[in-house]
């Protein structure tokens, strides 16, 4: 069998599945199922998911990470051993393989330490045509590959191979390193950390190997690494290494004359096809000095032959070595000018995210996640894939930071890798997969245990014939009800599993009876109340005009369940600047009636009858308000605004109402009239950097949170729209949005011919979104670990309740668990998330997710397990609550000691012996280090001299709430160059590095972050094919985020570049961010420190 080959299909069972054409779901409910199309993989069959300890018969593991051979090798035959690189100390992530994988002699280490050359200023290179293949062998002709390398000049040319087919569903694209094109039979060099895609190497199941990194300096060419045994057709000189991670790299073999070389030399296995682009190594190397010979390994290689018979250019004054300990620690302001004669560590040869990605998307987007393995790692959030349900929950709606959790708390200390789930309980699925069904269990509701009452799940184990369930979180023995009662077969399980969606899927919905419903009684639908700020400010700059026109169209789109024909939604209208005016919309009026209440210390609402009405009934009625508004307030000139009261008002209405519902709040400045709630401007810029600045994350005032409690309670989620010309305090106004679970968007000196777009598509979004009201979340967990901090838009009362008086499809909720007690390796760990939640049509539900999880008692496992994506958005969202309490640059170096404990524990108990001048990270952790720096470097945690308060306030708010797709973008943005794919293509450009050194002149660049788009360009936009095509990708990717990004076109050399280049993570930034190289060479020095 082939390691390389994905999972196959398990066989198929006598149950129709949910997903299958022709499935009925007359058994719950007695509702119709959707019938979704057909997936072209087979059904499932065997024991209980959760409980699964060996795979269904044929169920191979995810492949291992690179050093694998090509997947159009032959596979081997049935009793011998399957090439591998598993020895005796490795251990397996999932279920063991059928066949028994031996490690091969010769198991290549790699990375030799290449020094950097000596004396030379780094020079950016520009990106020109690729080499001819005559002056490839001019510079081959003069290299001598032994322990120091040759300077020669960098290969100009930015080629790119035939442009990926794959679609992207949140953000995945190709590599865009340096691509060249081999002959057949001669194969790029592939590194630990990447391979090409012709080798299906995913780094996230990958063996416990480390990435060690050996930088050279830019400008030399770079030495490939081995890391698996010799194929057929291979062969060095030297000695042979068994060590499996970090050794001098074997020289390569001579090319034959006229052979184009565009990426690293060395001998490798041949590739699927001659068609197939080759991928530049992003290597994977070591820091610092050379070593001497070190124990066990084997001796330095004989001096390498030069190639060609030219002779080659003098050799150089011996190189300096980098030494991590000459590079300072990159504290805020801290850096020292970047020394001319420093020599640069090559940016190729450390980890790449764009290559990591890339290989993602090759490797697991092309087969469906199947969730029937408890403990898998999911693709990447930036691989476009479908997952089918089969116990586990999607990770669509749920990811952690580790699918294999240490048995104990003194294991998971020492490691300190936080364990964490991010959830997004009603995140929109595609099109191809079926939303959760919705199980009707009539009058006895949903069966739970009686102890730890947690809900019916695939993971309990029914006992006595089926006459009892022991529940799989707290070992409860409970009773079956009779009316629930079914036998079971020969394997234990029940004989109608599959027909219920409770017994067999990982998520799905029950209808709650009335005892999950307040007051005991039935919820009413929801109401909306748009609120629209009629002072100076918002009638000048002409966003009640444009706000009343949109509203008489978007009425028609309320959010509705299923199939209905209108919105059962009800709406109302209140405008206000210092004083308030309620509308009467009832159908019998002939015109609104407007009521103004201008005791806001006191504020009551009016009317009951007429303020909230249907839209279909009230239609001539609402246009004429509309209509009326921006003619009333025309020649206002009243500035002063009051907030508190309006909310206050809304919530009174709903109370009124008796139902839950969300205010859309319109609002442009300061509230600064006299009025509870009374705010004053204190923006202070001189606070950064010290001990107060945490006063600027900090509400004024506790009339804000107080006011959100009630909310809370009533139900009301509140979305706030700021359109400020000035400082507002949004860390002041945002506290109600937050902990209602309602969102802030900001539209700084709103000019309607600028940004009418942005605006209204975000307003259409949010008000056709379909959003839970009036929720409340539980995590439960099973015995050894539980869940101990919440991090999201949120209220919580207790301990253990998340109270969300809305949750729209967007929003994530943050847990993090600590060990209570020990865990056992065989029965894993579970999770269970029960949403309690009002729809949009004012039906009571439940939605559950479960999802089991692996534990270990090696470091090694949970390293091999981790999600660095999860990991940052836990990280960032802890860092981004720090600071309300803690300095900024005690926040920062938190972050930084956690990084370096994880790494370094890693290098301690996990990686292979070595020189302490190497830098070892584990392979599903190597891009920690960049991402940690683009946090780090983040407007929150280092602002620069243009950032203002207000907008730091705005992204903490909104990091609270990300998913991990929108973490990822927005810490790590897309680059794309949109010149260097064909015109006709109608797939994403492979994107590039967010780094200046991969700009070229005269090319333009598409940079997206999810808040902002970016077009980097020479020329004006034109009415040509190229110009067309952009303009398809910008559509393409304002649809995959949850914000319509503003497009802000920079031109080359223009000042506006500043801001362009902040987004450039990889960079050192104007506000002393250290750049990507620095960042990582200070880690080095942190674990080194850790280490000694």
């Amino acid at each position: 069998m082939n390691v390389n080959q994905s999972v196959p299909p398990v066989p198929p069972f006598g149950q129709p599945q949910p997903i299958y054409p022709g499935y009925h779901q007359s058994s719950y409910g007695g509702q119709s199922g959707s019938t979704a199309p057909a997936i072209p993989y087979g059904a499932y069959n065997g024991p209980v998911p959760g409980y699964q300890q060996t795979p269904p018969q044929g169920m191979s593991r995810a492949p291992p990470s690179s050093g694998a051979p090509p997947a159009s090798t032959a596979q081997a035959p049935c009793g011998q051993a399957a090439y591998g690189q598993f020895g005796q100390g490795d251990v397996q992530n999932g279920p063991s393989s059928t066949v028994q994988m031996q490690r091969l002699p010769g198991s290549q280490p790699f990375g030799s330490p290449l020094a950097p050359v000596g004396n030379q200023p780094a020079v950016l290179q520009p990106y020109g045509p690729p080499l001819t293949s005559a002056q490839v062998t001019t510079q081959l002709s003069g290299m001598q590959i032994s322990g120091a390398v040759a300077p020669a000049p960098p290969s100009s040319g930015l080629g790119y191979g035939p442009p990926t087919s794959l679609a992207s569903a949140s953000g995945s694209f190709p590599n865009s390193g340096l691509y060249g094109s081999y002959p057949q039979g001669q194969a790029p060099p592939l590194s630990q950390a990447q391979g090409h895609p012709g080798i299906q190497t995913p780094q996230r199941s990958a063996p416990s190997q480390a990435s060690s990194f050996t930088p050279t300096a830019s400008g030399g060419p770079r030495l490939p690494s081995m890391t698996g045994p010799l194929l057929p057709g291979q062969s060095f000189g030297g000695p042979s290494v068994s060590q499996p991670n970090h050794v001098s790299s074997p020289p390569p073999q001579a090319l034959p004359p006229g052979t184009q070389m565009t990426g690293p030399l060395g001998p490798l296995p041949p590739m699927h096809s001659p068609q197939q682009p080759g991928y530049q190594p992003q290597q994977n190397g070591s820091f610092g000095p050379a070593r001497g010979p070190q124990p066990n390994y084997g001796s330095p290689y004989p001096a390498a032959p030069t190639f060609g018979s030219q002779p080659g250019p003098p050799q150089p004054l011996p190189p300096k070595r980098l030494d991590p300990d000459a590079i300072p620690s990159p504290q805020l302001s801290e850096l020292p000018p970047q020394q001319k004669t420093r020599h640069r560590i090559d940016p190729d040869a450390i980890p790449s995210p764009i290559q990591v990605i890339e290989d993602d998307r090759n490797n697991r987007g092309t087969e469906p996640f199947v969730t029937g393995v408890r403990g898998q790692v999911p693709p990447l959030v930036t691989t476009n894939f479908l997952v089918k349900d089969q116990g586990n929950a999607s990770p669509r709606y749920i990811r952690c930071t580790s699918y294999n959790i240490p048995c104990t708390s003194d294991m998971a200390k020492q490691a300190q890798v936080p364990l964490a789930a991010v959830i997004k309980p009603l995140a929109r699925l595609p099109p191809e997969e079926a939303s959760p069904y919705v199980v009707d269990h009539g009058e006895s509701g949903p069966l739970r245990c009686n102890r730890c009452k947690a809900y019916m799940c695939p993971f309990m184990q029914f006992i006595e014939g089926g006459r009892r369930f022991q529940c799989c979180f707290c070992s409860c023995i409970n009773d079956v009800p009779p009316q629930y009662f079914q036998h079971l077969d020969h394997t234990g399980k029940r004989v109608d599993a599959y027909d219920r969606p409770e017994l067999s899927l990982g998520s799905y919905e029950f209808l709650a009876t009335v005892d999950y419903c307040k007051n005991n009684k039935f919820p009413s639908p929801p109401a909306f109340i748009f609120m629209i700020d009629v002072s100076y400010n918002a009638i000048r700059t002409g966003l009640v005009r444009l706000l009343c026109e949109e509203l008489k169209s978007l009425l028609d789109f309320l959010p509705r369940e299923g199939g209905a024909e209108e919105s059962a939604i009800r709406v109302g209208f209140v405008t206000y600047n210092k004083v308030l005016h309620f509308y009467n919309v009832k159908n019998s009026l002939a015109q609104p009636q407007m009521m103004v209440v201008s005791d806001v210390a006191d504020m009551f609402v009016p009317l009951l009858d007429g303020f909230l009405v249907n839209v279909n009934e009230s239609r001539a009625v609402i246009t004429s308000l509309l209509d009326q508004i921006p003619e009333m307030f025309a020649d206002t000139r009243e500035t002063e605004t009051v907030f508190v009261p309006v909310v206050q008002a809304g919530m009174e209405a709903l109370k009124a109402a008796e139902c839950a519902g969300k205010l859309f709040l319109f609002h442009t400045s300061l509230p600064i009239a006299e009025a509870p709630g009374k705010l004053k401007n204190r923006d202070d810029r001189k606070l950064i950097n010290t001990d107060k600045e945490k006063t600027l994350f900090q509400p004024q005032t506790g009339a804000y949170q107080t006011l959100a409690k009630e909310c809370v309670a009533q139900g009301c989620c509140v979305d706030l729209f700021l359109f400020p010309n000035q400082y507002v305090d949004v860390a002041t106004l945002s506290v109600v949005p937050q902990l209602t679970g309602g969102s802030v968007y900001k539209y700084a000196s709103f000019q309607v011919e600028n940004d009418q777009e942005r605006f209204l598509s975000d307003l259409r979004r949010d008000v056709q979104k379909i959003v839970g009201f009036d929720a409340v979340m539980r995590v439960r967990t099973s015995t050894g670990i539980r869940a101990v901090d919440f991090f999201g838009a949120f209220y919580m009362s207790n301990t253990t309740d998340v109270e969300l008086a809305g949750l729209d499809g967007d929003k994530t909720v943050t847990v993090e668990f600590k060990h209570d007690d020990r865990l056992n390796e065989e029965s894993g760990a579970l999770l269970q998330c029960a949403l309690l939640y009002t729809s949009c049509a004012g039906q009571r539900r439940l939605r559950i997710h479960n999802l089991a999880l692996n534990c270990c008692t090696q470091l090694a496992d949970l390293y091999r397990n981790c999600e660095t994506d999860t990991l940052i958005n836990y990280m960032a969202k802890f860092a981004y609550r720090g600071v309300l309490n803690s300095p900024v640059k005690a926040v920062r170096d938190t972050l930084i000691t956690q990084c370096a404990q994880i790494l370094a524990c890693y290098r301690k108990n996990c990686a292979s012996p070595s020189s302490a001048g190497q830098l070892i990270l584990p392979e599903c952790m190597k891009l920690l280090p960049v991402y940690l720096n683009c946090v780090l470097k983040s407007d929150v945690l280092q602002p620069g001299a243009e950032v203002i308060t207000d907008d730091r306030a705005y992204i903490r708010q909104l990091v609270t709430s990300m998913d991990v797709a929108e973490t990822n973008v927005f810490f790590y943005p897309r680059l794309l160059p949109l010149t260097k794919s064909p015109i006709e293509s109608t797939t994403e450009p492979p994107a590039v590095r967010a780094s200046e050194e991969r700009l070229s002149n005269g090319d333009i660049y598409l940079l997206e972050n999810g808040l902002n788009l970016f077009l980097w360009s020479v020329l004006p936009v034109l009415d040509n094919p190229l110009s067309k095509k952009v303009r398809g990708l910008i559509d393409s990717l304002r649809a995959q985020r949850s914000r319509y990004m503003k497009l802000t076109v920079v031109k080359q050399e223009d000042k506006l570049e500043m801001l362009f280049k902040h987004f450039l993570v990889e960079d050192k930034s104007l506000s002393g961010g250290a750049s990507y190289v620095d960042f990582l060479c200070h880690m080095h020095k942190e674990i080194r420190q850790l280490l000694s």
